[in-house]
């Protein structure tokens, strides 16, 4: 978390907001979360840079910038990107942080007013400014994008796939953004138990899954995304999809089609929301 819609919602967010911008100052507070260069290096390379434009990859937020670097958010568990749209003032020790009071991790001071924080409660998140994000060893691993599919090549790569459906859509080297939240929701709507092995699944259950895959995230991104646990859009505002989960957080509840109690079970370490009436 976030998943591809939440990393999707706020590249959309942000490219609304601070692309042109420049970056006048950054402010660490906390260098953990700054994976590449060493924090020092960072800091210096990326003041007085502008933001080109924003790309996103899997569940990775990639920014563009003014001379060719990349820096990239991988947001883990409870990484978040909020703009703040309070003036800054001009004295030097508010712009270096001696004192400003914040709670992100690393602060960018960006022109025309603009602050964006970086927070992540955990500390698993990761920044890197690179010069080239596509060696990133983790994105050469990854699977396609769920939108650049077609029902033919997903179909293919099901075949022979003894993994059970759900593990499977989160693999991340196997479909690229998809997570626990969504590979539920992706199910239930296609009403296909998450226990099954891929490779059992009929013609018409592919198809299935295949459109339902393209709807929900589509959805979700229309949405705003859902707002489970720490995730919130730039402007600080939850996504708005988290309403329409059919099964995701609801274990106990009646199925919104058949009534019957939504159950949990754990699959590969992760819980996994499903109807045991609906989902056969």
């Amino acid at each position: 978390m976030p998943e591809l819609p939440e990393v999707q919602t706020i590249k959309s967010d942000l490219e609304k907001a601070v692309c042109g911008a420049k970056i006048i100052r950054v402010l660490i507070n906390n260098p953990k979360v700054i994976r590449q260069p060493s924090p020092a290096v960072f800091k210096k390379s990326l003041e007085g840079l502008s933001i080109k434009r924003m790309l996103r990859r899997g569940k990775l937020l990639i920014l563009e910038l003014s001379n060719g670097k990349f820096l990239t958010v991988h947001f883990k568990m409870t990484g978040q990107l909020v703009l703040r749209t309070t003036a800054v003032k001009n004295k030097l020790s508010d712009i270096t942080g001696s004192s400003v009071k914040t709670d992100s991790r690393v602060t960018f001071y960006l022109s025309g007013d603009r602050v964006l924080d970086f927070n992540d409660q955990r500390l698993f998140a990761e920044l890197r400014l690179l010069d080239d994000w596509q060696e990133m060893g983790f994105i050469q691993r990854l699977g396609p994008e769920p939108f650049d599919l077609t029902y033919s090549a997903f179909k293919d790569m099901l075949l022979k796939r003894k993994t059970g459906i759900k593990p499977l859509l989160m693999d991340q080297s196997f479909i690229a953004g998809i997570g626990n939240i969504y590979a539920a929701e992706i199910l239930f709507h296609a009403r296909i138990d998450p226990r099954r092995p891929a490779q059992s699944l009929k013609e018409k259950e592919q198809a299935l899954l295949y459109k339902h895959m393209q709807a929900v995230l589509k959805s979700a991104i229309k949405h705003g995304g859902s707002s489970v646990d720490d995730y919130v859009r730039v402007s600080g505002k939850n996504g708005d999809y988290g309403r329409f989960h059919q099964v995701y957080g609801r274990e106990g509840k009646p199925c919104f089609v058949c009534s019957r109690p939504v159950e949990r079970i754990v699959q590969g370490g992760r819980g996994t929301y499903f109807c045991p009436k609906c989902q056969v």
